[in-house]
């Protein structure tokens, strides 16, 4: 199956029609928009010209990362899509760093926390929200090392 990630593309109604269509709340148009203004990066995935898939970095662009709105087709899930959106949203966030330390945090719907395991993070607690248990997860492997000439490499 041939896959396109697209880079910062996703409009706010695209954004609206695939959380709907992916079994997540509505979100009004107003609200929508402003989401993605203020975020930090999104990923989308198409297939045939079909958006698929979805994911945004939101947060301070430094030290705190949160991935937000990750969301696959039910008929696109388990190929591989979620993955690759998350570790692009992953890659961004390394690429930016300019400070020696970060996270990148998210909140999992129940049963996802396995997903979200395998790509690095880690379940620190989780919560009771109505009925439905929340994981909350960060992903450590964010660091630099900081050389005396002031550059600075991942480690």
């Amino acid at each position: 199956m041939n896959i396109e990630l697209k880079e910062n593309t996703l409009t706010p109604e695209e954004f609206i029609r695939l959380r709907v269509d992916a079994g997540f709340m509505e979100v009004p148009y107003a609200q929508a928009e402003k989401a993605l203004e203020n975020g930090l990066f999104t990923v989308s995935a198409y297939h045939e010209e079909k958006l698929i898939g979805m994911g945004r970095l939101v947060g301070d662009g430094s030290m705190y990362w949160y991935i937000q709105d990750v969301a696959v087709l039910p008929e696109y899930q388990r190929k591989g899509i979620g993955s690759a959106i998350v570790e692009r949203l992953i890659s961004h966030a390394q690429g930016s760093l300019t400070v020696p330390w970060a996270s990148i945090g998210l909140t999992a719907r129940k049963g996802k926390e396995p997903f979200y395991e395998k790509l690095g993070f880690e379940n620190i607690y989780q919560v009771k929200n109505g009925a439905e248990t929340v994981a909350f997860l960060r992903y450590e492997n964010l660091t630099l090392e900081i050389y005396e000439n002031g550059a600075a490499s991942e480690r």
